[in-house]
């Protein structure tokens, strides 16, 4: 059998290499396609549960809200107030238990800087429960009193400390800065006494050799010679 094959109408072609080519390329550009769909598929449905997460905690809050709202206003009415008044009484009691003077006045000695002196303080509660002090001191300029600040932040006894107000006037000592300044104060916490060691309890053959005496020998009880 004979086949005649005009190359100049009909030119040879590899089939095979064409379609191993570009079939590869075409195969790489579908995975590609599909990793890129299952990445958006993933960050929608990751997007979807942080949304979801996020709507629960806001009505947690708000639920939370309104029920000191409404814990609130059942203390404040005028029946409980004096409920209200003695559970923070009792609670201010609490917290200044764990106050020591001595405590707050080795501690500011610690960060206060030279030519700055306390002129009065005054511990109280604030409305996040935390024991704050209110203080006002004196010095010779209003850097000191920054400096003071800076040392009160930078210690670990103290947080959040801000002047609060600053007043200026001339005095024969000097002393022309005095600033009212507010912090919590971070007490350390006292450790644990060790537990007292258990002692244990003898057995009844212990015992019976404590209360038996030793058998004297013949040797101790003969005269020596």
């Amino acid at each position: 059998m004979r086949i005649d094959i005009n190359l100049a109408s009909q030119p040879y072609e590899d089939a095979r290499q064409f379609w191993m080519r570009w079939g590869t390329a075409l195969a790489a550009v579908a995975v590609l396609t599909l990793a890129l769909l299952a990445g958006t598929v993933i960050g929608w449905l990751n997007a979807r549960r942080d949304r979801a997460k996020i709507a629960d905690l806001r009505t947690g809050i708000t639920q939370r809200d309104q029920t000191r709202k409404q814990a609130e206003d059942f203390l404040n009415r005028p029946e409980n107030r004096a409920t209200r008044d003695e559970s923070q009484l009792i609670n201010e009691l609490i917290e200044h238990k764990a106050f020591s003077w001595t405590r707050v006045l080795e501690d500011l000695e610690k960060v206060m800087p030279p030519r700055v002196h306390l002129v009065s303080i005054r511990p109280e509660l604030d409305e996040d429960n935390q024991l704050a002090l209110k203080m006002v001191v004196a010095g010779d300029s209003r850097e000191r009193g920054i400096e003071l600040e800076r040392r009160m932040e930078d210690s670990r006894h103290f947080a959040r400390t801000r002047i609060s107000d600053e007043r200026y006037q001339q005095s024969t000592n000097g002393e022309n800065a005095q600033m009212d300044i507010v912090a919590i104060y971070v007490p350390e916490t006292l450790p644990q006494p060790a537990p007292a060691p258990t002692t244990r309890a003898e057995s009844p053959k212990e015992q019976n050799s404590k209360r038996r005496k030793p058998d004297a020998g013949p040797a101790a009880n003969s005269p020596k010679h």
